[in-house]
């Protein structure tokens, strides 16, 4: 059975910094999109960063271009993203997901795929 688990959430004052963890577990180790998407309340859904596991190709939304950086550990089966010069606008619901196949639409990948986590909040402060 197929698990990602999230972890790294928490609150954090404007300009601050946080790095989410992702454990994977239950999937052969064939090459995937994997990446995060959040959630706020009043919002849409949206893509936040994806990388192709295959060969490390990152995709990320603009609002997050030069901030945020996804990358995995192979080893550990677990993906990162390290959030930098965190602004409130940032805080959301942070989910974890995993793609069969290539990132060559990552967002809509991420939101369609059944393989994601039970989220992790962040919460920025002003």
């Amino acid at each position: 059975q197929v698990r990602l688990v999230e972890s790294g959430g928490g609150s954090v004052q404007a300009g601050g910094s946080l790095r989410l963890s992702c454990a994977a577990s239950g999937y052969a180790a064939s090459p995937k999109c994997m990446g995060w998407f959040r959630q706020a309340p009043g919002k849409e859904r949206e893509g936040v960063a994806a990388i192709y596991t295959y060969n490390n190709y990152t995709y990320y939304a603009d609002s997050v271009k030069g901030r945020f950086t996804v990358s995995q550990d192979n080893t550990k089966n677990t993906v990162y993203l390290q959030m930098n010069s965190l602004s409130p606008e940032d805080s959301a619901l942070y989910y974890c997901a995993a793609a069969l196949g290539r990132c060559m639409n990552w967002e809509q990948s991420l939101f369609d795929t059944h393989y994601r986590g039970q989220g992790t909040q962040v919460t920025v402060s002003s």
